[in-house]
């Protein structure tokens, strides 16, 4: 196969794995409005783990692009790259916290009854995952100005 080839396929995953990442945070903000019932906190548990694994992948495969493009030396050179991967690793800390929240639900789950949650904890997740959304509008506008060379 072609590098050409690859390179297309690589961009189609990288780029299916980016709209799964931001469709799956969009599904979190929804469903997250408590008082939540069981039914919302299993989804939302489903939902976080889609997400978590979509991120790997948009890394890893982001990644693999290097070898099949412009290689190493050209990204890591270029701002508008450095800007787009710091905002993806602030990101992906920041979900650190919603899904240590999400995961804390398993007992609860568990035992057949939906989550009680501190209101605190709730305003906390909530504001990481506008915090997460507005990282990948950051993301959204180095994108175009690092494929360009600028």
């Amino acid at each position: 196969m072609s590098m050409l080839v690859m390179a297309a396929i690589m961009a189609f995953l990288h780029h299916l794995a980016a709209f799964t990442v931001v469709s799956t945070l969009a599904i979190e903000v929804a469903l997250f409005k408590p008082p939540l019932t069981l039914v919302q906190a299993r989804r939302l548990q489903i939902v976080d783990s889609v997400f978590g694994i979509s991120a790997g992948l948009l890394l890893v495969i982001g990644m693999g692009r290097f070898h099949f493009e412009k290689g190493a030396a050209y990204y890591f050179h270029n701002p508008f790259f450095l800007t787009k991967f710091s905002l993806f690793i602030a990101a992906a800390l920041i979900s650190i916290y919603p899904t240590l929240l999400f995961l804390s639900w398993k007992q609860d789950i568990k035992a057949g009854t939906a989550p009680t949650i501190d209101p605190v904890k709730v305003r906390k997740a909530r504001m990481c995952m506008m915090l997460e959304l507005t990282a990948i509008v950051g993301i959204l506008f180095c994108a175009p100005m690092m494929a360009r060379g600028l």
